[in-house]
């Protein structure tokens, strides 16, 4: 294997011819007869499914889902995915943007076979019901939890690329409503893929021109097929309602070499009831119970079934599918490097120079494929080194954080890893929800933050990220990691790379000087085996205990020198990983009088108040002090902000005179 490449040997398996049903590929010039028949067919029963189901519950968006069903039908029935095995990694990847349109998509899937159809109609939108009022992964078929809008194309984006690392032909379909064009992510994901050549994705636009607040050039003008055609995609015009139209239109595009391709598919809102369509109403309202039957009538379905499909949602919602395990392969951390205690290092070099070594550990691994992003940034977050070393694996994805978090996020949902390295202000503050999808789509991101804390300085208060831990914390899945020197941050991103899990590295900017032991020895060096969830005993003492993080180690060892010159001896402990507190720790804590945590971080939603609610849940009786950010820090040198903070040595030793005396 090159140097230069970590996609894996066996990356050409995946061009081989797939086993796929003969139908599925979009593969015959022109739609067999047969098949236009049957999705005729399948058609009248699920504009009837998506009435009953939005009906029965009393909720849902059946005008979206009746405008979209007919795109949802010829991908489904058409695409090289398997009812029978959904998750293979060489099928075709179908990402619904607009996932209201739900009662669209089940019905499509039921009319596949992935599922029975009465399930999804009974228990649709019901508590404990798998089908959800938006799309979710934990339904056979479903490849991303949407929702929020403008995210879907970005996540086929990082789709596109999974294939391109391994070597796959598999296509990515994104279908996406036109109202939420309006969303800025999309041009970021829309130039990302032309800029990458991804001519294995295509996106689908549903042009029923409605949006809940009335037509699309009264809410917000705007000419879509020319935004996409700016921004370097071919476009294309269909009619959304004529199958015919629609899977030529799709055959053309999978063997489309060139620019990527967008079907801007002309429909109607409410297709097939009179009464509903073009009527924007019918975009979150359901029909009314004494008007169904007239609308059933409408699309040629009947309502004879109505009464059992009320019984069955009375008897309780249908069982959870079957969920399968991320596939995380093993990865060799590779062997760590320990700088000498008269290195000048910062972290963000200490966790570039961590990421290529990794990478090198893994090159004869066949089933290690990773993709590293970067914004812009890559000199100062420390991955141009490898970028140089590993450019088909490294992505530019300029300016365009939003983006980005979606992309990497889709990606690392495969059997691949996936690094994004950001500052802290752009990867956290700025893409919160991006990083909440992320955690309900059960990603494997790896994010590396550097220029975090008011440590950056100079750069100002915009740019001093503050609060990484309060947001990512308020998930359920992300796991803060901040490590305090360059050996420590070396031993946690072997961690974080190898372990399965959203992890967010959090580091400063400036020189981080290497943590000794008493005796002069790198405390995080050969002999330091980093364990999650437990905290490092740095220094003893007796009555009070200091527990910093990050870059305030180095404050907390000036303040204990300090106090030592003054016969004063107090404990002093890291605490690297703040949200999993182990009970050992808490145990430890407790034995003291007092606690003091140093943190450059706002003080309200940090260290501090991790640890306050682990001891109280622990029944501890120690007394707490949080000194952190307690305002927006201006510009200047760190050691200054630290002063005007209160965050510095000197308050910390007077802070421990007032608490023993």
């Amino acid at each position: 294997m090159s140097k230069r490449s970590v996609i894996a040997d066996t990356k050409n398996e995946g061009s081989q011819k797939m086993s796929f049903e003969p139908h599925r590929g979009f593969e015959q010039s022109g739609l067999p007869e047969e098949m236009k028949t049957q999705l005729m067919q399948m058609a009248v029963q699920a504009r009837g499914n998506i009435l009953k189901m939005t009906s029965i519950a009393g909720s849902g968006h059946p005008g979206g889902s009746m405008s979209s069903i007919d795109i949802y039908l010829v991908l489904y029935n058409m695409a090289r995915i398997d009812p029978n095995n959904p998750t293979r990694d060489d099928r075709d990847r179908i990402i619904i943007s607009h996932g209201h349109t739900s009662p669209g998509v089940y019905s499509a899937l039921a009319a596949t076979g992935f599922f029975d159809r009465n399930k999804c109609i009974s228990g649709f939108r019901q508590c404990g019901s798998p089908f959800e009022g938006h799309v979710e992964i934990s339904v056979p078929g479903i490849e991303w939890d949407t929702g929020n809008l403008g995210q879907g194309l970005s996540v086929g984006v990082g789709k596109a690329i999974y294939g391109r690392l391994k070597g796959y032909d598999f296509h990515t379909f994104v279908v996406m409503g036109d109202g939420e064009q309006q969303k800025g992510q999309l041009s970021e994901a829309r130039r990302m893929a032309a800029k990458e050549g991804l001519h294995r994705l295509t996106a689908i636009v549903d042009y029923n021109r409605l949006q809940i607040s009335g037509r699309l050039r009264d809410v917000m003008p705007q000419d879509i097929a020319s935004d996409w055609e700016a921004d370097g995609w071919q476009v294309r015009e269909i009619d959304g309602h004529d199958f015919e139209q629609i899977y030529a239109a799709l055959h053309n595009a999978v063997r489309s070499e060139g620019e990527p391709i967008m079907l801007l598919a002309r429909t109607t809102m409410g297709k097939g009831v009179g009464f509903m369509e073009n009527d924007e109403r019918y975009h979150g309202q359901t029909v009314k119970p004494e008007m169904l039957s007239e609308a059933l009538a409408h699309v040629g379905a009947s309502d004879n079934d109505l009464a059992g499909l009320v019984k069955l949602r009375e008897e309780g919602p249908p069982p959870k599918f079957p969920q399968k395990e991320h596939n995380i392969f093993r990865i060799e951390p590779g062997t760590p490097i320990t700088y000498e205690v008269d290195q000048k290092l910062d972290n963000r070099s200490a966790w570039g120079k961590a990421l290529v070594s990794l990478t090198k550990a893994n090159e004869n691994n066949p089933d290690f494929t990773i993709g590293v992003f970067d914004c812009d940034l890559a000199g100062s977050v420390k991955t141009a080194g490898f970028a140089e070393a590993y450019p088909e694996s490294f992505f530019q994805a300029g300016i365009a954080e939003h983006n980005t978090a979606t992309v990497a996020g889709a990606l690392s949902a495969e059997n691949a890893i996936s690094v994004w390295a950001d500052f802290g202000v752009f990867a956290i503050d700025e893409t919160y929800n991006q990083a909440r999808l992320n955690d309900i789509n059960h990603t494997n991101l790896k994010i590396f933050c550097t220029h975090s804390g008011v440590q950056v300085g100079e750069d100002g208060k915009t740019h001093q990220c503050i609060d990484y831990f309060g947001l990512l914390n308020s998930t359920f899945g992300w796991k803060v990691l901040v490590p305090a020197d360059p050996n420590h941050t070396d031993r946690i991103t072997r961690f974080a790379l190898s372990t399965e899990g959203n992890f967010a590295v959090i580091m400063g900017r400036s020189v981080a000087p290497i943590i000794t032991t008493e005796d002069g020895k790198a405390f995080y060096g050969d002999d330091y085996q980093y364990r999650y969830g437990h905290m490092d005993w740095l220094r003893h003492g007796e009555k009070l205990v200091i527990v910093s993080a990050g870059n305030m180690a180095q404050i907390a060892l000036q303040a204990w020198d300090a106090l030592k010159k003054d016969g004063l001896s107090v404990e002093l402990a890291i605490c690297s990983d703040w949200s999993d507190i182990h009970h050992d720790d808490l145990k430890r804590i407790d034995s003291f009088e007092h606690l003091i945590t140093l943190e450059d971080h706002n003080v309200k939603t940090g260290l501090g108040s991790a640890l306050a609610v682990s001891l109280f849940e622990a029944g501890a009786r120690t007394t707490l002090t949080r000194m952190g950010v307690n305002q927006y820090a201006s510009s200047g040198k760190p050691n200054d902000l630290f002063r005007a903070l209160g965050l510095d040595a000197f308050a910390v030793v007077n802070k421990v005179k007032s608490l023993l005396s």
